[in-house]
């Protein structure tokens, strides 16, 4: 639809680099090995090796399908691509793609990603089993369709995502277009409806992905009330057994109300002021304060909220890179230009950039990250840009901007 519409198609495939491998994934990303060329636009996907194959960190590669008519000026694109890469390469991460794609050739590569999904989907299955037997109450929820096969891959339409389907929260979808990807388990912990609504009780995922951590489990992102983890190449059933075992624990020590100098001792002893609160308790406490900020759909807002471009995000920049910026101050933000990148995480989304100029919606998020933060050290949320620090004697969170 878009050929010759665009000179060039670029895919982000950074989580992806697995799907061209088996059938599974077929015509679900960007560059396949029997795919026709476009007959004018180029297409380029670039992919993480490290992410989801065998690379060393930061190991990742660019793909090119050329089209009927255009080739790629290799010249031009290598001197664009050493812009911006070091004079001091590191050979062993240019190795590790090699191998990567040495060890992706089938037969082998088929059955290593075949292996991920399957290793996934008996987790799945495993979850929902325990929820049916133990879970009465509560239990923590694998966000993904309700019914698919009870054995081995099953058929990929169980994954499809379709507008009529309620489980998903996307709305209205094109059909035959949007998929989950087995080997991708967010996990959603109780406090927060799809609709963004806050219930009575809930166990806020910083404390889970905290207590997982101090149990040997490191989570690969975490939002307000769910965490992600990847089936990737070499996960066994032993592995994930292990994060089983440790949200199975979780569950025992939350409904025992357990002392977190108990269960959590590395983490009680680097913040005192917790030792004797119950895991219950504090997560009812950081669950009361989401649910009093309206913290859901404040970060929602934001990011749909208008953002109103003052200066060229080049000349803001230079303006921080020549230190003609003053720090302010939260609550004398609105209005002011940023020189620097805001980014909240969650979701770990630029919120505004360089010569933007903040809104009202914004700064109520800023001071709600404040208040929290003030509040409940050891779970502080993370804004990048947001500097905590102290100006003339005052101490405080600030935000570089451009001078007035």
């Amino acid at each position: 639809m878009l050929d010759g519409e665009i000179d060039t198609l670029h895919f982000d495939e950074a989580w992806l680099p697995h799907a061209s491998f088996h059938d599974f994934y077929k015509d679900m990303h960007a560059i396949g090995k029997d795919r026709p060329r476009a007959k004018q636009s180029m297409i380029f996907s670039t992919q993480s090796t490290h992410k989801l194959l065998a690379g060393l960190s930061q190991a990742s590669q660019i793909l090119v399908h050329e089209s009927e008519t255009v080739k790629l000026d290799r010249d031009s694109f290598n001197e664009a691509y050493l812009m911006h890469i070091s004079t001091s390469p590191q050979y062993a991460i240019i190795a590790s793609c090699d191998i990567a794609a040495a060890m992706m050739e089938p037969p082998g590569g088929t059955a290593l990603v075949e292996e991920s999904i399957l290793e996934a989907l008996d987790f799945r299955r495993a979850m929902k089993k325990i929820d049916q037997e133990w879970g009465l109450d509560w239990w923590f929820q694998v966000w993904g369709p309700d019914n698919f096969s009870e054995d081995g891959i099953g058929s990929r339409d169980d994954w499809m995502i379709r507008a009529e389907d309620d489980w998903h929260g996307f709305g209205k979808l094109a059909e035959g277009f949007n998929m989950l990807d087995p080997i991708k388990a967010t996990i959603v912990t109780p406090g927060l409806s799809l609709d963004g609504v806050f219930g009575e009780t809930g166990i806020p995922a910083s404390i889970v992905t905290k207590y997982l951590a101090e149990h040997g489990v490191i989570v690969e992102k975490a939002g307000l009330y769910s965490f992600f983890i990847m089936f990737t190449i070499g996960i066994t059933k032993g592995r994930w057994n292990t994060l089983l075992t440790a949200l199975q624990q979780f569950k025992d020590d939350y409904d025992k109300n357990q002392p977190l100098w108990r269960i959590l001792p590395e983490f009680a002893a680097a913040n005192p002021r917790y030792e004797r609160t119950g895991l219950k308790d504090l997560s009812q406490q950081i669950h009361d304060m989401y649910k009093s900020y309206d913290v859901a759909r404040l970060t929602t807002e934001m990011y749909l909220s208008d953002m109103l471009p003052a200066m060229k995000p080049s000349d803001a920049f230079a303006k921080m890179a020549h230190r003609d910026i003053d720090r302010v101050p939260i609550d004398e933000l609105e209005g002011r230009v940023t020189s620097i990148l805001l980014t909240p995480y969650p979701p770990g989304i630029p919120l505004l950039i360089p010569g933007e100029r903040f809104n009202k919606t914004i700064v109520d998020y800023l001071k709600f990250a404040r208040d929290f933060n003030e509040k409940f050290p050891g779970f502080e949320t993370d804004v990048h840009g947001l500097v905590n620090t102290e100006v003339d004697g005052v101490k405080g969170y600030f935000v570089d901007c451009v001078r007035q």
